[in-house]
């Protein structure tokens, strides 16, 4: 029988098996992309939290007054006024109704934002 070669011995790498069983791990520079991810999501929900808190508060801040403001102007248009005086309530009356439409929109974006 043939002894081994020293050199073939030598050139062979030798493996090693983990303690345990334990899977070896290469080390990481950075996080895995599952991890960054998580960590995005996060961020971005923690965000849209915000905006959505935003706008409740911008809500509530432009319809408490929107609505003093537009009960105002009805109040006016029941009146006797002068055709100049009707025609300023009137103008009035139509632009508080279009900001309560565009304040009724940011409630779209609200509930979208906390989807």
């Amino acid at each position: 029988m043939t002894e081994p070669d020293d050199h073939a011995l030598a050139a062979k790498p030798q493996e090693t098996t983990p303690v345990d069983g334990a899977a070896e791990s290469k080390p990481s520079a950075e996080p895995d992309a599952a991890e960054k991810l998580r960590v995005l999501t996060a961020e971005y929900e923690a965000k849209m939290d915000e905006v959505a808190d935003l706008i409740t508060r911008v809500r509530h801040e432009i319809n408490n007054p929107l609505t003093g403001v537009l009960g105002q102007a009805q109040l006016l248009l029941r009146e006797d006024l002068s055709e100049r005086a009707k025609k300023r309530a009137e103008t009035i009356e139509a632009l508080a109704i279009r900001i309560r439409d565009i304040v009724a929109q940011l409630r779209q974006v609200q509930k979208t934002s906390r989807s």
